[in-house]
């Protein structure tokens, strides 16, 4: 695999209200900067990524027209409605010189704190599976809820696993998963079940659990303490 290449798409279309506030939770602060600010600077520290490609709502008017990190280049695209629809648009926005053939890498805007040796690992370990995801294996004892909030029954976790972002595939392979997914009008939650719905079994790869995706107010407590941490 040609790492010199390794592009990383990162879907910023997403509302994200959740979490409260008046914008996306991606532009909230987070230790004295936007949420997606430190996830592009994470990125852009691995040595074999070699650009990022943002992809955005139509009309987003807060992201800062950052266009370098640490010597590499920031590109943006217009996203969609559904997160498959902006990875899509990321895809199809690359850089003619990152060949169809070529494996790319998706990472949640929410995810600050992935560590660059597990971004390795998947590297490593993926370009050789032909594709694969971070992951961690679920360690709780998982219960399924009935429509009164209650435990209905406890679900067996063997084999069960907590899927991470960045995943890892092939330009092509992806897009025509991603495409298929839309014309079957299936919205496929992350990259790897568009893959799985496409015949493929990606590749997990366990990496660290405080790759945590920030979702809640609660989060962004969390996530700047571990930044703090791997400063």
């Amino acid at each position: 695999m040609n790492t010199a290449t390794l592009w990383c798409v990162v879907p910023a279309a997403g509302r994200g209200m959740r979490v409260g506030g008046d914008r996306p939770k991606q532009y909230l602060t987070l230790a004295g900067r936007p949420l997606i600010e430190h996830t592009l600077d994470r990125l852009a520290r691995h040595p074999h990524i070699a650009g990022l490609m943002v992809v955005l709502s139509a009309g987003d008017a807060l992201w800062s027209g950052i266009s370098m990190l640490h010597g590499k280049p920031v590109c943006t695209a217009v996203g969609g409605a559904e997160r498959c629809d902006s990875v899509l648009a990321g895809l199809d926005a690359l850089p003619d010189a990152v060949a169809t053939d070529e494996f790319v890498l998706v990472h949640d805007a929410a995810r600050p704190c992935v560590r660059l040796d597990d971004i390795t690992r998947l590297i490593d370990r993926a370009s050789a599976a032909d594709g694969g995801l971070l992951g961690a294996p679920l360690r709780d004892t998982l219960k399924r809820a009935n429509a009164d909030g209650r435990s209905a029954l406890t679900e067996p976790r063997d084999h069960r696993w907590r899927a991470f972002t960045p995943q890892m595939f092939r330009r092509a392979a992806l897009s025509a998963a991603l495409r298929q997914a839309a014309h079957d009008r299936v919205t496929v939650s992350d990259e790897a079940m568009a893959m799985e719905l496409a015949g493929h079994a990606p590749l997990l790869v366990e990496a660290a659990e405080d790759n945590i995706k920030v979702t809640t107010a609660a989060d962004f407590a969390l996530a700047e303490f571990l930044l703090a941490r791997t400063a």
